[in-house]
């Protein structure tokens, strides 16, 4: 029963969605965007091969906070390299991480949260080697990043996903 319904809240978010950007609550509306919600979610929910099995959501609440927190210091970061002193900005650099996180609902997470902490970008991973290309703003310390991806994101994620 439960993976019948799995099509469920994406619909609902849909619905929900369509209704916003509609701005009513007409009765109209919420046939309209019922009906679509269903169908797209349906259509979608065969196009998935995988599906995310979100293990410990106690760890994720965690990593949430834990994320939310470094994009605010990212934000000062940035905010004192951008406004700062002209050689503060001649640190940035590309470094090569190795991971042992596989499951690529893991891996889009660890993307998402690397690519919304303001000065760093995810640039590339190398399927051959597992091995995260990443571009930091202010690099002083190349084996902090490191241990700062594996430990604080790569570790939780990993709990999670795997």
């Amino acid at each position: 029963m439960a993976r019948k319904l799995v099509w469920l809240p994406l619909a609902a978010a849909l619905l929900l969605l369509w209704l916003i950007l509609n701005d009513s609550l007409s009765p109209g509306q919420i046939v309209l965007g019922a009906l679509l919600a269903t169908t797209l979610s349906l259509l979608v929910a065969a196009m998935r091969p995988l599906r995310a099995r979100l293990r410990r959501p106690v760890v994720a609440l965690s990593l949430l906070g834990h994320v939310l927190v470094d994009i605010a210091r990212s934000n000062l970061a940035v905010t004192g390299i951008i406004l700062g002193p002209p050689e503060r900005r001649a640190h940035s650099g590309f470094m090569r991480i190795p991971l042992d996180l596989r499951d690529p609902h893991g891996l889009a997470v660890l993307s998402i949260i690397v690519t919304a902490t303001p000065g760093t970008v995810w640039s590339g991973l190398d399927p051959d080697s597992h091995t995260l290309t990443l571009h930091v703003l202010e690099l002083h310390d190349e084996a902090h990043w490191i241990e700062t991806i594996k430990q604080r994101y790569e570790r939780p994620l990993m709990e999670i996903f795997e």
